[in-house]
């Protein structure tokens, strides 16, 4: 992928200390210091142009959002969308922090359990089998997820791409990760207005072409509150109706 940017693009966003990252790794382990508080961290990984991650920190003041590309542009335009979403729902940019950086050395710029959820969304499929390893649900990078987020610690990941879903499946069940709300076609019924939608997933549903969509359960913590619920929704299941 090759991305033109602006004249001056790197000024631009040397201009921006305060909502864009060029150097990460001096915040690795001081993230919610970066912050100023012991928020939940939600990270997107490959945020694209940016309007998932502006929208998602807008609607969310109470949790802390970082988008990681590694192009200048996108992360240019990121920061674009990021301002344009604080005129449209409110607030300030103080839960947002755009970075930019090859996430293959995630460990680099995070510690182990420092964040809480990570968001894949509309991934390179990468369809050939020699490149497998590239893909951002391979069991190699899934274990890299795993040692950064902490105890309630999730990976939320949407696709266009059967065959990436269709890998992606197999490689959580092969590391034995527990799955939950597991969908092939999350917009059916109409837009999922509950979730913040990328600019791929508009395009694609507006098409009519199916997205799947599934929740990883990560930490510890996050797991044990997700049996609690089954075996809370089993128990009501199985109590008589009240006359």
């Amino acid at each position: 992928m090759r991305l033109r940017g602006r004249k001056g693009i790197k000024e631009a966003l040397e201009a921006q200390p305060e909502l864009v990252v060029l150097e990460p790794q001096t915040f690795k382990g001081r993230w919610r210091e970066a912050f100023g508080n012991d928020r939940p961290i939600h990270v997107e990984l490959g945020m694209g142009k940016g309007k998932f991650i502006s929208e998602l920190s807008a609607l969310n003041p109470g949790i802390n959002y970082i988008g990681i590309d590694m192009y200048d542009e996108l992360i240019r335009r990121g920061s674009e969308k990021a301002r344009d979403s604080r005129l449209t729902y409110g607030g300030d940019l103080s839960n947002l922090r755009l970075v930019r950086f090859n996430i293959e050395q995630l460990e680099d710029i995070f510690e182990p359990d420092e964040l809480d959820r990570i968001y894949l969304n509309f991934s390179d499929p990468w369809p050939k089998k020699k490149h497998a390893r590239r893909r951002l649900t391979h069991a190699a990078f899934i274990r890299k997820y795993q040692s950064v987020l902490g105890e309630w610690g999730e990976i939320h990941f949407k696709t266009d791409s059967h065959s990436l879903f269709e890998f992606s499946l197999n490689s959580f069940a092969d590391l034995g990760i527990r799955l939950r709300n597991i969908s092939l076609d999350l917009h059916a019924e109409g837009p999922r207005t509950d979730l913040v939608m990328t600019e791929y997933e508009t395009k694609f549903s507006q098409q009519g072409m199916p997205i799947h969509r599934l929740e990883a359960v990560i930490g510890e913590k996050a797991l044990q509150a997700h049996i609690r619920s089954l075996s809370d929704l089993e128990a009501s299941a199985a109590s008589p109706a009240s006359e």
